[in-house]
């Protein structure tokens, strides 16, 4: 083979795999995590070392409740990069939902240094320290499984960025004396303290400490290691934070001890943000009761705040009426549904949010195409054409669109739509969708009778599902393509 061929087929391979991993990206955005499984398994069969391929495929083992496979691939993603963030918040994630929550918080704090701009890290600290308190209550006496990992803690070449204590300290801890010594490093660590206070207890459980890490690291060297690199981080603060700069950070603090009224959390926006995490996690989970029980209750705590409270309350109700209009399609109550996402409709116009807008138009066109309502479907579909960001969306759109007006028989729409969608699939170079979309304008070009391009439309559909070794793609094209070629003048 010479060096040209053996060129063009890393690159034949470099673009498949980049269709694949698009392909899955895709489909975990529609829900349809199984396959999106697929995707990424097919692509890591030809680049196993990708980082973001394996975080994507960890994404769905995790929402297929798979979450020792989701461990696996996060830790693949970290075997080159210690500081890959994404694959640092993917690993957390995986040991939280394995209940190995003091394990995820020490993930989530490492995360949320290198990435404090991140609202996930933050957040998931905020959920893992709440299961340790509530599965455990005193951590002194939780017993740590001793597989897990510490020694992220360890290595972290980026400087740190200092954080400000984000949770309330209970009335207990308040009325208690601490050294002055002792509130420096509190006042300075913020929401770390907390973790440090931790890992001095966990070095009291000696039967703990002679355990060993999956790397065969002794776990009192690794506890060890972390708290000096806490103590490292607390000096540097110290240099790096005037007096008067601390002073200021205090008073904020205290402020924000202040309760809202109305009964609100103390909190808004983090509250919100497990809010929303916890109503997804029970429809991707299957519980679409839980869902919809969770996100109506958040509902009624949103409309008793006071614009004051949350400036941005509009934005919140659509997103929670965009969430019950999901649970309730999963439920199969289609006209509250419907309701629902035209609510979060009217809400995203009245704001002016080209994205709630889009999301909002892009569920109504599914709720009418799943009742066979496919005029309907088309209006708002089309509406959203120039919301849509990239060409992946477009060429889903195009094509469902397409579809529909194939369904009622509109052939010439639908072959225009489905050249669109043609145009976007080559445009990303997206073999899955080449041969979607050539399937469809040769379904609409053979009902109008335009045999010759029928047929070169199958032909080059099935070229492509041969490139991607899709026999059940290529047999039911074939057969297509064998019958429209019967058409042909002879």
């Amino acid at each position: 083979m010479s060096d040209t061929d053996e060129e063009q087929d890393g690159q034949k391979l470099k673009a498949l795999f980049a269709t694949m991993v698009a392909d899955g990206d895709w489909l975990f955005i529609k829900g349809e995590y199984k396959k999106a499984l697929g995707s990424y398994t097919a692509a890591l069969a030809l680049k196993p070392d990708d980082k973001i391929c394996s975080v994507g495929r960890s994404k769905c083992y995790l929402k297929l409740g798979q979450s020792e496979s989701a461990l696996k691939d996060a830790e693949a993603s970290l075997k080159k990069d210690k500081l890959f963030f994404e694959g640092l918040y993917q690993k957390a994630e995986a040991l939280y939902y394995m209940g190995d929550f003091e394990f995820a918080l020490v993930f989530y704090h490492r995360g949320h240094t290198l990435r404090p701009q991140i609202q996930g890290f933050r957040l998931g600290i905020q959920k893992a320290q709440e299961a340790v308190e509530t599965s455990a209550g005193n951590p002194s006496f939780v017993k740590l499984n001793v597989e897990g990992d510490l020694s992220s803690f360890q290595k972290v070449q980026e400087r740190a960025q200092p954080i400000a204590a984000n949770h309330l300290t209970n009335k207990k801890e308040q009325t208690q004396k601490t050294p002055k010594s002792e509130k420096t490093t509190k006042q300075l660590l913020g929401e770390f303290y907390t973790d440090k206070k931790y890992l001095e207890n966990l070095l009291k459980d000696e039967d703990l400490v002679k355990g060993q890490t999956k790397g065969g690291e002794q776990l009192h060297d690794v506890i060890k290691g972390c708290l000096t690199y806490l103590d490292s981080c607390t000096e540097f603060w110290t240099e790096e934070t005037p007096s008067s700069a601390r002073d200021r950070e205090r008073k904020l603090r205290q402020e924000e001890c202040v309760e809202p009224r109305h009964g609100a959390p103390s909190e808004p926006a983090q509250f919100l943000l497990k809010s929303l995490t916890d109503i997804d996690a029970e429809l991707t989970s299957g519980n679409a009761e839980g869902s919809l029980k969770k996100a109506e209750n958040v509902m009624e705590i949103v409309r008793g705040w006071s614009e004051k409270e949350v400036p941005n309350q509009k934005e919140l109700l659509g997103s929670l009426h965009s969430c019950i209009g999901n649970a309730l399609i999963d439920l199969g109550d289609m006209d509250r549904a419907l309701d629902h996402h035209q609510k979060d409709l009217e809400l995203a116009k009245q704001c002016k949010l080209p994205d709630a807008m889009s999301r909002a138009l892009h569920n109504i066109g599914l709720v009418y195409a799943e009742v066979g309502q496919f005029t309907q479907a088309i209006e708002f579909w089309e509406k959203k054409i120039t919301l849509a960001r990239g060409g992946l969306e477009k060429t889903w759109l195009f094509h469902e669109i397409g579809k529909c007006y194939l369904k009622l028989n509109r052939h010439k729409e639908a072959r225009d739509y489905g050249a669109r969608s043609v145009a976007a699939a080559d445009e990303i170079a997206d073999e899955k969708w080449q041969i979607n979309a050539n399937v469809l304008v040769a379904q609409s070009e053979l009902n109008l009778g335009h045999f010759e391009s029928c047929v070169s439309h199958f032909e080059r559909a099935l070229t492509q599902a041969k490139l991607q070794d899709d026999d059940s793609a290529m047999n039911v094209i074939q057969k297509a393509l064998d019958e429209a070629k019967q058409q042909l003048p002879q």
